[in-house]
């Protein structure tokens, strides 16, 4: 509880900690989870859904863990399509560009692990979407997982795109390149810098829950990790994501004068 209500004050405020007090420090992945479940509690919606971090070998250097987080995405921190987005203090000051996928059914937590073509079949749409994430604390790179992990796995604000046509699911989406811009500058990813391929990191994301006992539920948005390099942004960039036929997604960061302070 103490740990919830510190992370979240900082996020509430945008100021930053080294880390969490010892005494309330989680020493592992699964108290981190605990500390992070607290969250929902913040939320006047049911969960939007849900974020994985560190789907690349380079993020997970980057971050200095050794496999994939995951994230609880709020509803008050999701942006419409095209909107403008709070620049706030944002620490991290980067933009994601993310496969998403809505869950059509629930997958319910069981001792059998799911594989990739069961959890695609739960699916109901695939979105493009942009992460604007951050973190609670000043040297987020340091902390290591399980505090990671109660800090959200870094999740601050989202960007869900249009509903991509249903001729996705004849796609590659290991091979499918995607472009990101900021401003006019465009930078190339692949599916596959997303854990080697987009659809195994969902399926990541509903064991690793699974094994915590939470449902992956009908409804709920997941986004998979960024396919390009994270690009630095700054008050007032205009961020895209062109996913070519399936679709793009915007948004534009709050000016300068509109930083909180």
């Amino acid at each position: 509880m103490i740990a919830s209500r510190l992370l979240t004050g900082h996020w509430a405020d945008g100021s930053r900690l080294d880390q969490l007090p010892e005494d309330v420090r989680p020493v592992s992945r699964a108290e981190g989870y605990r500390i992070q479940a607290r969250l929902e509690a913040l939320s006047a919606a049911p969960l939007f859904g849900w974020k994985i971090a560190a789907t690349s070998s380079a993020g997970q250097a980057h971050i200095g863990v050794d496999g994939p987080l995951a994230g609880r995405l709020l509803k008050e921190r999701v942006i419409a399509n095209g909107g403008v987005c709070p620049f706030g203090v944002n620490h991290m000051r980067v933009a994601e560009i993310e496969f998403a996928f809505r869950m059509g059914a629930t997958l319910a937590p069981r001792a059998e692990p799911f594989g990739v073509d069961e959890v695609l079949a739960a699916v109901a749409t695939l979105h493009p979407s942009i992460e604007i994430p951050d973190s609670r604390y000043e040297a987020f790179e340091r902390v290591g997982a399980p505090q990671l992990i109660a800090d959200n796995a870094c999740a601050h604000f989202f960007v869900e795109g249009p509903e991509a046509p249903a001729s996705w699911r004849d796609v590659d989406l290991a091979a499918y390149r995607v472009t990101g811009s900021v401003n006019d500058a465009s930078f190339a990813g692949v599916g596959r810098n997303v854990f080697g391929d987009p659809r195994v990191a969902l399926q990541w994301l509903a064991n690793e829950l699974s094994q915590l006992s939470i449902p992956l539920a009908e409804g709920q948005l997941v986004t998979t990790g960024t396919c390009v390099a994270p690009m630095a942004i700054k008050p007032g960039d205009r961020i895209s994501g062109d996913f070519g036929a399936l679709g793009a997604v915007s948004v534009r960061m709050a000016h300068e004068q509109d930083l909180e302070p």
